[in-house]
């Protein structure tokens, strides 16, 4: 049996293996002590009585507040992501813009709005829609609520594509060049499009956080999730019933997003993103082939292969 290893990681002996089981099984152990005196604790408080938790199978308890305030979350938070892209790419590639002014305006507004509070720019701007009446009263809190996610999350977002761009090698860019491109093209033919792949973990991450911050608009009055939940605790005497049911619709979410986003990444780095992002990439099974990257590195091991590169 060889023994492999990449480089920043070696393949564990067997007293390390024996030593990381033993971890394991005391981390389980822990962690079932924590969740059963938990659970034992919201017993004795009587948190799992029936009275608490029947509003939760009677209709009017999701028509009148979880699916309207989950509306309002996935509403709010799909505007958000979707404007906060095209924010994020506008601002990203003026970064990288040959023109300095350019570079200099687009990095100000993305460090400014980076900086500030969510909860802050949401207040600022409902009063600020409300002063100058810019938007109807109705929908002071959903546009103070979506302007303040967008213009937060794309300001990183930006910042992602920035990053992105930069770490794709600058032969890319060099090769561009050598074939006549302009800047903009090659940005947008060249080094856009293969670094979506690589940046789209983080994307995951910011589409995540604007989820979770919709909440935020509880502050100004806007009716969400987490707003609805805490009206049928104050409803039915049921607080921690009623947001142990709102952590589990906000995880339901979250997971169904990172599915998403992940398969989509499959696909890019499949090749196979403009034909369908959402079709199912297969696993390809292992073909046994060693490469230079995963090929055991120990050369005491007596089933060691050193691969040469074939060209020297």
């Amino acid at each position: 049996m060889s023994v492999r290893a990449t480089v920043l990681y070696d393949a564990p002996g067997p007293k390390a293996i024996r030593r990381n089981r033993i971890y394991t099984v005391l981390t389980l152990v822990a962690l079932a002590a924590v969740a059963w005196w938990v659970i034992a604790t919201l017993a004795g408080n009587g948190q799992f009585t029936a009275a608490k938790w029947t509003p939760f199978i009677q209709g009017n308890t999701w028509t009148t507040y979880i699916i309207p305030g989950l509306l309002g979350t996935l509403k709010a938070a799909a505007l958000s992501i979707l404007f906060a892209i095209v924010f994020g790419v506008i601002f990203g590639l003026g970064r990288l813009a040959e023109t300095k002014l350019v570079r200099w305006l687009c990095g100000i507004i993305i460090e400014f709005f980076r900086a500030i509070p969510v909860l802050m720019l949401m207040i600022f701007l409902y009063q600020f829609f409300a002063v100058f009446k810019i938007v109807p009263p109705k929908g002071l809190a959903f546009w103070a609520v979506v302007v303040a996610l967008t213009l937060y999350n794309g300001a990183v977002i930006a910042e992602i594509l920035r990053a992105g761009i930069k770490s794709l090698p600058k032969g890319q860019t060099e090769a561009a060049q050598a074939l006549g491109l302009s800047h903009w093209q090659t940005m947008w033919q060249i080094l856009l499009p293969q670094s979506v792949a690589a940046m789209l973990p983080a994307l995951i991450s910011q589409m995540v956080i604007a989820l979770k911050d919709s909440a935020l608009g509880y502050q100004i009055g806007y009716i969400e999730v987490v707003r609805s939940g805490t009206q049928v605790a104050s409803a039915n005497q049921n607080y921690i019933p009623s947001l142990i049911v709102v952590g589990i619709i906000m995880i339901a979410i979250n997971f169904l997003l990172t599915r998403l986003a992940s398969r989509v990444e499959r696909q890019l780095r499949a090749g196979r993103a403009r034909r369908n992002p959402f079709a199912r990439v297969p696993e390809q099974a292992d073909q046994g082939l060693d490469t230079k990257d995963n090929v055991n590195v120990d050369w005491h091991d007596p089933n060691y292969v050193r691969i040469d590169n074939p060209d020297r």
